[in-house]
C-alpha cells in the first residue's frame, strides 16, 4: 500500500509555505507569477479527501494537488496569498468520509475541495456539498454521484466511461462478442460502471455480463471462475490496480491469457504495472487511459512531472490519478487568479466562478474541461488505449470519443457552450 494511515480520520495538512524543499538536483519549477517571491499573507483554505485502505489507495490525486499548490506558493501564490491544503483519508469508511467533509467544510471553512479521490466520499457527501454550496474539483472519481451531482466535477473519467472505452476497443479492434466486466460490489460503482458496459454491448447487438467482487474480502479466483462460466470471449478488468494485478495473476495460474481478449479500465495504467505483470502479459493486456500518455511530450504533462519531481515525495505514484490531481489544482488556481482578490474567501463567489468554467484545455486530456450549473458533470469522456509491451506501455489508439446513451446529454451541453 502506498501510504498507510492507521487511526481515526488522519489529517495530512499541507501548508505549502515558502522554502518547501525540492527534490535534490531538480531545477526550480514555476507555477504562476515566476517572480521569484514566495507567497505570504493569509492562507487560502482548500480541502481534499482521498481513500487509502483496502481495497485500494487513491492518494496519488491529493499528492499531486498538494505538490502543485506547493509550487504555486513558491511562485507567488494566488494574488500573493499561499494555499493551505488540508487532506483527509476516509479509509473507504462512509462514517469517516462524512466526518472528513464536515471537518473541512464546516470547521476549517475551506472555500473548495480539490483533488478528491474515493469510492466512498462522493456518495456520502454529494448532498452535503450542494447544501453547503461548496464545489469539489475532484480527480479520482469512482462512483455515480461524482458525475451526477451539482457540486462535484472531476478531471478523471471514472470507471463507467473508462470501462466503456475499454469495451469499445474489445468490440471494434478485438472483435469481441461477449464482454465480462469484473468490478466491485460497491453501491454506485460496480453495478453502475459494469452495468453501462452491458448496455453498450446490447446497443451493438452483443452480450455483456458482470462479475462483482465483495470489496471487503474479494475472491479473485471465484470471480475468475464466474467470468469463465459466463461464456465470455473477452474479460474487462474494472478493479483498483492492486486487486486487478491479483486477478490477472490468478488468470495466469490458469493459463487463460490466450483464451480471452483482455482489457482494463484506467487503474492499471500505472508505471509500476508492466513490471508487476511480467512477460506473460506482454502484448496481451490492453488498458484504457483516461488522460493522455504518462510519457507524453505536451507542455502540461512535462510540467506535471517537473512539479512532482520538485515538490512530491519520490514514492508518490506518477499515474493517471496523479495527472488528474495536478490538472484539478491547476484549473482551480487559474480560476481563482481570474477572480477579484477581495472575494477569495467568499465560498459562494468561488463556487460561482468554478461553475462558470468553460473551455479550459490541456494536452493531458482529449477534450475541453468545463463545469456549468448542472446535475451531470463529466467533461472528460474521450480516451486512449495502451498495451503492456516490453516492460512499458505502447499507445494503440489515441483520443477517441466514447459511445453510448449516457454521453448524449453531455454532447448537448457542450454544443450549447460552443465546445463542439
Amino acid at each position: 500500500m502506498r501510504r498507510q494511515i492507521q487511526s481515526g480520520i488522519a489529517a495530512l495538512a499541507f501548508l505549502a509555505l515558502p522554502g518547501m524543499a525540492m527534490a535534490a538536483g531538480e531545477a526550480k519549477v514555476s507555477c504562476g507569477t515566476a517572480n521569484g517571491k514566495a507567497a505570504t499573507g493569509k492562507p487560502i483554505k482548500v480541502g481534499g479527501i482521498h481513500g487509502n485502505a483496502a481495497p485500494g489507495d487513491f492518494s496519488s490525486s491529493t499528492d499531486a494537488a498538494a505538490a502543485y499548490f506547493a509550487c504555486v506558493n513558491a511562485s507567488g501564490g494566488i494574488h500573493g496569498r499561499p494555499v493551505q491544503y488540508m487532506v483527509e483519508n476516509d479509509q473507504w469508511n462512509p462514517e469517516l468520509a462524512g466526518q472528513a467533509a464536515s471537518k473541512l467544510v464546516q470547521d476549517e471553512k475551506v472555500i473548495a475541495l480539490v483533488g478528491n479521490g474515493s469510492f466512498v466520499e462522493m456518495s456520502v457527501n454529494a448532498p452535503f456539498y450542494a447544501k453547503q454550496n461548496v464545489m469539489a474539483m475532484a480527480s479520482a472519481c469512482a462512483v455515480s454521484e461524482c458525475f451526477e451531482s451539482s457540486n462535484i466535477v472531476s478531471t478523471n473519467q471514472g470507471p463507467l466511461a473508462s470501462s466503456i472505452g475499454a469495451a469499445m476497443y474489445a468490440v471494434e479492434t478485438q472483435k469481441a462478442k461477449h464482454v465480462s466486466c469484473i468490478g466491485l460490489a460497491i453501491p454506485s460503482v460496480g453495478n453502475w460502471s459494469c452495468g453501462a458496459v452491458e448496455k453498450y454491448m446490447a446497443s451493438k447487438g452483443l452480450k455483456g455480463s458482470s462479475v462483482l467482487l465483495n470489496p471487503g474480502a474479494p475472491d479473485v479466483n471465484a470471480g475468475l471462475l464466474e467470468a469463465v462460466a459466463s461464456g465470455a470471449d473477452a474479460i474487462l478488468v474494472n478493479l483498483p490496480a492492486g486487486l486487478a494485478i491479483a486477478f490477472l495473476r490468478a488468470a495466469q495460474e490458469q493459463d487463460l491469457r490466450d483464451k480471452y481478449q483482455w482489457t482494463s479500465s484506467t487503474p492499471l495504467y500505472d508505471e509500476s504495472v508492466p513490471k508487476a505483470l511480467g512477460k506473460y502479459w506482454d502484448g496481451k493486456m490492453f488498458i484504457n487511459a483516461e488522460l493522455t500518455p504518462l510519457d507524453g511530450k505536451g507542455a502540461d504533462n512535462q510540467h506535471w512531472r517537473s512539479v512532482m519531481n520538485a515538490y512530491a515525495k519520490a514514492k508518490s505514484p506518477r499515474d493517471t490519478f496523479s495527472q488528474s490531481g495536478y490538472l484539478s489544482a491547476k484549473y482551480f488556481t487559474q480560476t481563482l487568479r481570474a477572480m477579484d482578490p477581495a472575494k477569495l474567501d467568499d465560498r459562494a463567489a468561488v463556487t460561482a466562478a468554478i461553475k462558470k468554467i468553460a473551455g479550459y484545455r490541456s494536452d493531458l486530456t482529449c477534450g475541453p474541461y468545463y463545469v456549468g450549473d448542472s446535475k451531470q458533470h463529466m467533461p472528460n469522456h474521450a480516451g486512449t488505449m495502451v498495451v503492456v509491451k516490453d516492460g512499458a506501455f505502447k499507445v494503440v489508439r489515441s483520443c477517441y470519443e466514447y459511445e453510448g446513451p449516457y454521453f448524449q446529454p453531455l454532447m448537448v451541453t457542450e454544443k450549447s457552450l460552443k465546445l463542439r
